[in-house]
């Protein structure tokens, strides 16, 4: 899938400009040459964030699509905003603190063009440290395709042993998923991992084998796993199997390709 077009999709606060440099940079090191930035701004347009931008050379780059919320929103607001705006069949998410891995894009179009039924597909996250150093993890979960229901069967929610079988802030989505399933969910600091298992309730995926992302570590982080159980974390863990449940006993969804 060379010429298909990809839409990354990035929801940022400003807080977080600092990171964009680098995912941006992660960006034009890509393989695959067809994609365009839609970067989503959780507040007002600031100077800082404009000269960011402009520093790096994404302000006046063809590709990058800037837009604003005006009003801080949060996370699973700011990427259906952005989600609006895109009309490409394929939508790759990337976290502003995040960054891709230069085969990303590349290996996970043609994961997905192999498997036309496929709603989403992913691969192995690697740790970015402070210090640069980039830190994989054994990567036990089956590669290949990925039935429906998959993901939270194998989804660990204990609190003493807390663990997802993939990395959900790095997956390259069939737009028309996205849009059956409602976009990112309405809650807090799960949003994607509530996409992700209510996606696989209704669609196979694909897993491929290479890393795709890398996930940055920082102080700033709000997805460390003691605060998943608190201020009714515990509730939004359940919610979202209850309603992946509900899901998965439904007749799924088939790709706009298989119809």
């Amino acid at each position: 899938m060379t010429d298909v077009e990809i839409a990354v999709l990035t929801a940022v606060h400003a807080g977080y400009a600092r990171y964009l440099p680098a995912a941006w940079a992660s960006l034009c090191a890509q393989t695959h040459p067809d994609w365009s930035w839609y970067l989503q701004v959780d507040g007002e347009r600031t100077l800082d964030l404009i000269a960011t931008l402009t520093d790096c050379g994404a302000l006046d780059d063809p590709r990058l699509r800037l837009a604003f919320n005006g009003t801080r929103e949060g996370a699973a607001i700011t990427r259906n905003v952005a989600l609006a705006r895109i009309t490409a069949t394929l939508v790759q998410n990337l976290d502003a603190d995040d960054e891709l891995e230069p085969t990303a894009l590349s290996t996970l179009a043609a994961a997905l063009d192999a498997e036309p039924d496929a709603g989403f597909a992913v691969g192995p996250a690697r740790d970015l440290l402070r210090s640069g150093e980039l830190r994989s993890f054994p990567w036990v979960f089956p590669t290949g395709k990925l039935d429906r229901g998959a993901l939270l069967d194998a989804w660990v929610t204990t609190p003493t042993n807390y663990r997802l079988p993939v990395h959900p802030a790095g997956v390259l989505w069939r737009r028309a998923l996205l849009l059956a399933v409602g976009g990112w969910a309405a809650l807090r600091g799960m949003e994607d991992t509530a996409l992700l298992m209510s996606a696989n309730a209704v669609a196979p995926g694909v897993i491929v084998d290479s890393p795709t992302l890398r996930y940055r570590k920082h102080p700033l982080q709000h997805s460390s796993e003691p605060s998943i159980f608190e201020g009714g974390g515990g509730e939004q863990i359940s919610l979202i199997r209850e309603r992946a449940a509900t899901l998965l006993a439904g007749p799924g969804w088939i790709a706009p390709s298989a119809r």
